[in-house]
């Protein structure tokens, strides 16, 4: 499933083979947005987040638990973006061990074929 927002998350795996790893990064139009334009903007996408997650719509489990898994990693940058404190153009790289929670992700960003 996709959703629009001010990262893009790439995964794959790592070197160790344990779990997927997750590539973050902010876009550059999100990279350009004011102070204040960006927390308004990072708040907006986790209430989409939340929205999806929380929903009885076409949402399957694997997709709601990996976007549950997107949410609280959000929820952790949200004070970081807020106070500017956080390098926008740096990428984060966040390991997932969990096979449940890597399987979740995986399905959530990989790429739908139709």
């Amino acid at each position: 499933m996709l959703i629009e927002g001010p990262m893009n998350i790439t995964i794959s795996d790592p070197a160790d083979g344990q779990g997927k790893v997750l590539v973050i990064l902010f876009t550059p139009e999100f990279q350009a947005l004011t102070l204040d334009e960006q927390g308004r903007q990072f708040r907006d996408y986790m209430q989409l987040l939340s929205r999806h997650i929380e929903s009885e719509d076409a949402v399957d489990e694997r997709n709601r638990a990996g976007m549950a898994i997107i949410y609280q990693f959000a929820d952790q940058l949200l004070p970081h973006i807020v106070s500017g404190d956080l390098a926008l153009e740096e990428r984060i790289v966040l390991q997932i061990r969990q096979e449940s929670q890597a399987v979740a992700l995986t399905d959530l960003l990989a790429p739908k074929l139709n």
